[in-house]
């Protein structure tokens, strides 16, 4: 039998999968390997790594060659023509001994390190995040035609019972008309909900470079729990504190307040231990060459210049009263995204209570609306629209589900907390289920 263009886009969505399919750790790995903001952000912390390498730089002696050669050539009142050639080179060893700028900067580029380390933490966070995103749209998508197709056969058998009704004079064209119209409309649904599924399959792929095969639906029976603590306090305690962005924010402000110092070293003197080695080499009547040992500490007093200091005082100060504001923000940020998060949850619950109940009570009022059509108390209609509260219902309590899951890792993230053990301890509530 030919295919229809239904059973074909069917076919692209749901066939044409990979071989092995991918749970919510695999999925998490291969993100880590594909995805460009996650490689971005490790890039970044590799080119920070090196921040304190080179802020002890200015702790550590340099060592310096200087070489030279020269062709004389003038003449004096004793001597016409001077015509001669002169070689030197020297060879300096210089040790800061007292410079508080370079420690200053010394320490700044530690928390420098300590900042990249703690956004590389956050891009991790944010990647579980917008991976979970992207795998829960495609169950979403994938349990959306599973009711649609589950509805549309329920609709098919009505539609069948409305026909035969009809034929032997038990009820009206009407009822066969509304059966039929259902029916096509589910259809059309249908072609809606599997382009919404390689929509959902491209976004995730754009995420983890893996088109996801069909994607294993939460466990029968399965009861998510409250988050714990349950009180919202103590979440946005923790994460005022231990927030990724709070976290980094806060470093920021220290190395703004070290800043300050540094730029006030600049009225400070700086002493330095220097010791040199130099030899030259004449040649004009005979070689001649000279050799010398230099052994000192050598204090360098600033006397003015030209206020560039005292300006970068007040520019620091400035920035570091910025910095303060902007950790502000950070933790009230921090505090809000919880709250959503947490709130999140526990209306994502409450919904989910409230759905099982409704489910429970819709498939009741189905059972009893076929009852009655089948006795002839109830109408062709009232069934059909039984049929779509239940399956509706189904659709929306999948979704709930989903996306109280997705609060739950968010509201980890807020607190700074959200880690591969949560992303694992998730992967267990899903059903492994091969293409």
């Amino acid at each position: 039998m030919r295919k229809t263009p239904l059973a074909a886009l069917i076919a692209s969505a749901l066939l044409s999968l990979d071989a092995t399919a991918l749970d919510l750790m695999q999925a998490y790995r291969a993100a880590q390997a594909y995805d460009s903001q996650f490689a971005s952000a490790r890039a970044a912390r590799e080119a920070n790594s090196e921040k304190s390498v080179q802020g002890r730089a200015g702790l550590l002696p340099s060592v310096g060659v200087t070489a030279s050669a020269n062709k004389i050539n003038g003449e004096s009142t004793i001597n016409p023509n001077i015509n001669y050639s002169a070689n030197s080179y020297q060879l300096q060893l210089r040790q800061p001994l007292y410079n508080r700028a370079s420690g200053d900067l010394y320490e700044q580029s530690k928390l420098q390190v300590a900042v990249s380390e703690v956004q590389f933490d956050q891009a991790k966070s944010d990647l579980m995040i917008r991976m979970a995103q992207a795998y829960f749209n495609v169950l979403t998508a994938q349990d959306t035609i599973a009711v649609i197709q589950a509805q549309r056969v329920a609709i098919a058998e009505q539609l069948a019972s409305a026909k035969r009704n009809f034929e032997v004079g038990t009820a009206t064209i009407t009822d066969t008309h509304e059966a039929q119209a259902r029916y096509d409309l589910s259809h059309a649904q249908e072609i809606a909900a599997i382009n919404d599924l390689e929509v959902k399959r491209n976004a995730f792929a754009q995420v983890t470079g893996k088109l996801p095969p069909v994607l294993g639906s939460l466990k029968a029976g399965l009861q998510l729990s409250p988050p714990e603590p349950a009180s919202m306090d103590p979440w946005v305690q923790t994460a005022e504190s231990g927030n990724f962005g709070v976290v980094a924010q806060g470093l920021l402000a220290e190395i703004a307040k070290l800043e300050i110092s540094r730029n006030r070293a600049g009225h400070l003197p700086t002493v330095d231990a220097v010791a040199t080695y130099g030899r030259n080499t004449s040649f004009f009547t005979s070689a001649i060459t000279t050799t010398t040992t230099n052994i000192g500490v050598q204090l360098t007093i600033p006397l003015f210049s030209g206020y560039a200091t005292n300006s970068k005082i007040r520019e620091a100060v400035s920035l570091e009263d910025k910095a303060r504001a902007d950790l502000d923000t950070a933790r009230r940020t921090a505090a809000q995204s919880t709250r959503t998060a947490f709130f999140g949850v526990q209306s994502g619950l409450s919904q989910i209570r409230a759905l099982e109940a409704a489910e429970v009570s819709s498939k009741s009022a189905l059972d009893a609306n076929r009852l009655g059509y089948s006795v002839g108390v109830r109408i062709n209609i009232d069934v059909l629209n039984a049929q779509q509260q239940l399956y509706s219902t189904r659709r929306d309590l999948a979704k709930a589900r989903y996306e109280t899951l997705l609060n739950g890792l968010r509201l980890k993230a807020a607190a700074g907390s959200l880690s591969e053990a949560d992303l694992a301890q998730f992967n267990e509530l899903f059903e492994t289920r091969q293409p």
